[in-house]
């Protein structure tokens, strides 16, 4: 006995809606290609398309408006088994807000069928055209016609890589269409033009659909049939992990801060701020303290300030960044600039200053040294990281050190260049 695979709830679509004939169709064609109704993951999109979830008796996943196929996509990464299919209903509506994950999915060549439902426009929300709208094709917000062409989705997929591109007009027994876009392994994509009763008819009376299409330029037809690149899943043993026992940082050596403590360096672009910044919150992790860091620059990454607030703390931490630090480290006049109000708010503390540059208002000790003039301005932060944690004393220098040595930065530059500054003082 033959497995059914439109329930007995029947479809729920106006009378005359092409999205009958798509669904009963996709019926037939399943059936030929022998598959059951669970071999079948069906996904949907927002729009009259998506009520058809109810009535299929295969698996479904109802997505939100535009990213059925990047689920479909992740639903396929995810199968192991050939013999499962994925497809994914949706309108000409979703297609036009969704159409990077149609393409995405057709250059990574993921295993799965993508059925655009183009009644021409968006037949949920009361007509209006989408991008997928025909030129000439009147719409109730659209009486007079788009005025522009629409996008050709079938091309547009078959340059980014699909193995299987057919578009055909929805009127008749079109099953045998379909069964080969299920059939394919890789990435297909069929788009069927039909016509919308409620909006697409009533505004284009006495319209016939197969002259809308040739109108429009769109050839019914396969319009690719290539061998399938279908999208490979790494092996477990062939991913590398996030976290592995190389990247744990061990203790090194107990801190002594009784409180959180609140650091901000302040910088330019380009100096090495966000590194030194890093540097400083591997240490803290190595003393067994809870480290947050929050970094602020431009948009524009390569010029102006760059700043970054680092929290050392023996208890846990529920938030990042401080408008009030404990310490300033300044090394740059773009540094000095942004960090004048933070500068401004504290009331003890210190700050370490490049001796290049003018005082701020503050009520934190100022503690002066040529952090620029010692190893120059892309090492400057670099060397306030390691001018801090030896006037400070929160934890011995060799866990930063070792912190040092351990980072790329390392490959580039030497601690000593920094120790023999500090010996030097």
């Amino acid at each position: 006995m033959t497995e059914t695979f439109i329930n007995e709830n029947g479809l729920p679509f106006c009378k005359g809606c092409g999205h009958s004939s798509i669904a009963s169709n996709t019926e037939k064609a399943l059936v030929k290609i022998g598959l059951k109704p669970l071999d079948v993951i069906m996904v949907t999109d927002i729009g009259c398309h998506g009520i058809i979830d109810k009535s299929f008796n295969t698996h479904t996943v109802h997505g939100l408006h535009g990213r059925s196929v990047a689920l479909g996509a992740g639903i396929s990464a995810s199968l192991e088994d050939d013999k499962k299919k994925v497809i994914v209903f949706i309108g000409d509506g979703g297609a036009t807000i969704g159409m990077n994950h149609i393409i995405d999915a057709a250059h990574n060549g993921f295993n799965m069928t993508v059925v655009i439902h183009n009644n021409m426009l968006y037949g949920m929300t009361g007509g209006q055209p989408s991008e997928y709208t025909p030129k000439g094709f009147k719409t109730p917000v659209k009486p007079m016609g788009s005025e522009k062409h629409s996008y050709d989705i079938c091309n547009i997929v078959k340059s980014a890589g699909a193995s299987y591109v057919r578009r055909i007009v929805g009127i008749g027994d079109f099953s045998d269409a379909l069964a080969e876009a299920y059939s394919r392994q890789g990435f297909s994509l069929v788009e069927v033009m039909e016509i919308c009763p409620s909006y697409g008819v009533k505004s284009n009376p006495e319209m016939k659909l197969s002259r809308v299409v040739e109108n429009a330029g769109l050839s019914s037809t396969v319009i690719a049939d290539l061998p399938a690149e279908k999208y490979k899943v790494k092996k477990q043993e062939d991913i590398v992990p996030l976290i592995s026992q190389e990247n744990i940082l061990r203790i090194e050596s107990p801190h002594n801060l009784k409180h959180a403590l609140r650091i901000t360096l302040c910088g330019s672009a380009g100096e090495g701020v966000q590194a030194a910044a890093e540097l400083l919150a591997m240490s803290g992790i190595r003393a067994d303290l809870n480290v947050t860091k929050k970094g602020s620059y431009p948009v524009t990454v390569g010029i102006g300030f760059s700043s970054a607030e680092v929290i050392l703390s023996p208890e846990n931490i529920n938030y990042t960044g401080s408008s009030v630090p404990d310490y300033m480290i300044i090394t740059s006049v773009d540094g000095l600039e942004y960090g004048r109000k933070s500068a401004r708010l504290m009331n003890s503390g210190m700050i370490f200053l490049d001796d290049s540059l003018e005082e701020p208002v503050t009520g934190a000790e100022i503690i002066r040294f040529p952090f620029r003039g010692n190893v120059g301005a892309r090492n400057a932060s670099f060397m306030g990281v390691f001018y801090f944690f030896n006037a400070t004393g929160i934890f011995p220098l060799d866990v930063l050190v070792k912190s040092f040595n351990e980072n790329k930065i390392s490959k580039k530059l030497n601690a000593e260049l920094f120790l023999k500054h500090l010996l030097a003082e």
